[in-house]
């Protein structure tokens, strides 16, 4: 009798560590994709650049090269290109720099862009405070737009010993189609209210 009531224990308390096992895997694989984005973020890893609050309050003579590139993918059809291929400024020195884009189709297209810079490890040191990267950017037929990105690159950069001998920067950008735009809220309201009322 014993032995069947430990039996029965045993058997809950590992359906329990199952089902617990088995939360923790969905869950993980749920925030694997935002945990990533953060890592990125923080890290620079992988050429994800950072978004700064506030311009750098120190400036050093050493200079970068920082070179600018534009990709449209296939499906959308824009073209985008950087008014000028690079900039030469100084280590925390603010710079503004626009992407021209043009909507080639004849009707309205939503884009978003992915960004990277090149060599990775520089983006750590990239810091953006203001970009068109950071919304969605909708354009009608025939539109054409100055998007622009404001950034620094950090001076703390000249420290890193992987980096002493860098010269060139190149940030690149590559946009893509938005199937579904984002709709601010207050429209979504609208919307909702309207269907209430019909």
């Amino acid at each position: 009798m014993d032995t069947s009531k430990d039996l029965a224990r045993r058997n809950r308390k590992l359906a329990v560590t199952c089902v617990g096992i088995f939360s923790l895997m969905i869950g993980a694989s749920y925030a694997a994709v935002p945990l990533y984005d953060l890592f990125c973020r923080v890290t620079g890893f992988g050429g994800t650049t950072q978004v700064a609050e506030a311009a750098s309050d120190v400036v050093i003579d050493r200079k970068i090269t920082v070179r600018f590139d534009g990709n449209v993918n296939h499906s959308l059809p824009w073209s985008f290109k950087p008014e000028q291929r690079s900039v030469t400024l100084k280590m925390g020195e603010t710079a503004q720099l626009a992407y021209v884009a043009t909507n080639v189709s004849e009707n309205t297209t939503v884009g978003t862009s992915t960004f990277n810079v090149s060599p990775p490890t520089a983006g750590a040191y990239f810091n953006k405070l203001d970009c068109f990267c950071f919304t969605e950017q909708a354009l009608k037929s025939g539109e054409t737009v100055e998007m622009p990105v404001v950034f620094f690159v950090d001076p703390e950069m000249d420290k890193d010993p992987e980096l002493k001998s860098v010269k060139e920067i190149t940030l690149s950008y590559t946009f893509f189609p938005v199937e579904q735009p984002e709709r601010p809220v207050a429209a979504r309201a609208d919307a909702a209210e309207t269907e209430t009322n019909l």
